[in-house]
């Protein structure tokens, strides 16, 4: 019979393996091209997997929580249609999966005293030969997962877990012993107590990751945005009109600082220990809440190429795919700056965490009117103008005061000097 294999597909230049979440079909179903057969998870995101072929599912080759090296075949359909032949092997498929990946040719056994691991308790991706060693030498998922990664976004290599067991060795040795760090939380009569999502728990770590690893200091300044609002106001609706799409103020900030990241090169960078990299490419991304109250940051890439136009169709694309769960690996990597929009809330400011491994990121507060005092030729007069607060954290490592200073002036002053007869 004609079969296709359904393989782990590549969901990211990075991205080596995911885990699979849930299969929405099972050995004997049919389906349809396009149809939803799984959801794999990667440390990115998310992603609902199609089938790209009509026919009858004969084996599913991984479980629920398997992690699986892309390109691995992870399920097999038969392209005939023909139910009577594959009755057969729907039936041994339903108790069958594979082997796990990267497991040597010879079977191991517990050794006295170990316990099997739960590694669907954790929301870190370690590969199956992590998980064999941490078997073989007993190691628990609690110390795994608190063991700082040296592979990519700080995930735990096979060296990291050797590494540990000389120092968890030498410490057993010397009589001390090794403790992971806990805070006791009294739970009250009418508490409740609610379970982290997969995405939670990974903003949780990252946020705590990336206070400890950067020296976080915080920059305010306040714009005079009168004649951007004036702009907006009276191009908003023959842009709508013209491209189908709203015109918010974002774009015009990430168009801002894009012009900024290429004066001010030192806030376009990463650090790697004691090596500074100044990015090439302006890769801009935007903070967007999700409706399940979690947060997730989409990437416009080279963003200082792109008109304001082309900002706007792709800030607005990206944020709807975020909300609709439809962002791809790619669309939420290689940022080199994060904007994060405080102003959408109604907030006048705020001190974000720099999204790893960048060096800055900018909080845009909401956009409201003040009185102000305006220098004119006759004296001094108050007028009602349109004011916003920007905040500049950045990583004090390598971006000092100064540098920090001059970026975030230069934003202002770019927002301030808006031609109000700009054309689009």
């Amino acid at each position: 019979m004609a079969t296709f294999d359904i393989i782990m597909p590549k969901m990211g230049e990075s991205v080596q393996e995911a885990t699979i979440i849930k299969w929405f079909k099972k050995p004997g179903d049919a389906v349809e091209e396009e149809d939803v057969l799984l959801e794999i998870a990667t440390d990115k995101v998310d992603s609902e997997i199609p089938s790209p072929v009509d026919g009858i599912i004969t084996k599913i080759l991984y479980k629920e929580n398997d992690v699986v090296p892309v390109g691995e075949v992870i399920a097999v359909i038969n392209l005939s249609g023909d139910a009577s032949s594959i009755e057969e092997t729907a039936k041994e498929a339903t108790d069958k999966t594979k082997p796990e990946p990267h497991k040597t040719g010879t079977e191991t056994t517990d050794k006295p005293g170990q316990s099997e691991q739960d590694f669907s308790k954790s929301d870190k991706f370690f590969s199956p030969l992590v998980k064999n060693i941490a078997k073989e030498e007993g190691v628990s998922l609690e110390e795994l997962e608190t063991l700082k990664g040296t592979g990519h976004k700080g995930r735990v290599r096979k060296q990291d877990v050797l590494e540990y067991l000389k120092t968890r060795t030498a410490k057993t040795a010397s009589g001390q012993t090794v403790q992971k760090p806990q805070v006791q939380i009294p739970i009250y009569e009418g508490d409740e107590i609610i379970q982290m999502d997969r995405l939670r728990k990974l903003i949780a770590d990252k946020m705590v990751l990336s206070k400890q690893i950067s020296p976080h200091v915080t920059n305010f300044i306040e714009a005079d945005v009168t004649n951007l609002a004036l702009w907006r106001n009276k191009s908003k609706e023959e842009f709508e009109k013209r491209e189908k799409q709203k015109l918010t103020y974002m774009p015009v900030f990430i168009e801002t600082v894009a012009r900024a990241l290429k004066e001010f090169p030192g806030v376009n960078a990463s650090v790697d220990e004691d090596k500074i990299i100044l990015r090439k490419n302006v890769n801009i991304g935007i903070a967007v809440a999700l409706p399940s109250g979690n947060l997730i940051v989409p990437v416009i890439k080279n963003a200082d190429q792109k008109s304001l136009v082309g900002l706007t169709v792709d800030l607005n694309t990206l944020a709807q795919n975020a909300r609709n769960n439809k962002l791809s690996p790619d669309d939420i990597q290689g940022g080199t700056f994060t904007i994060s929009n405080f102003g959408t809330f109604r907030n006048l400011s705020g001190t974000p965490i720099i999204n790893q491994p960048e060096v800055a990121i900018l909080a845009t507060g909401t956009i409201e009117k003040k009185p102000a005092v305006l220098e004119t030729p006759t004296g001094d007069v108050i007028a009602i103008r349109h004011k916003m607060m920007l905040a500049l954290t950045y990583d004090h490592r390598i971006v000092d005061g100064a540098l920090a200073g001059a970026f975030l002036k230069y934003i202002a002053d770019q927002l301030e000097h808006v031609d109000v007869n700009r054309s689009l």
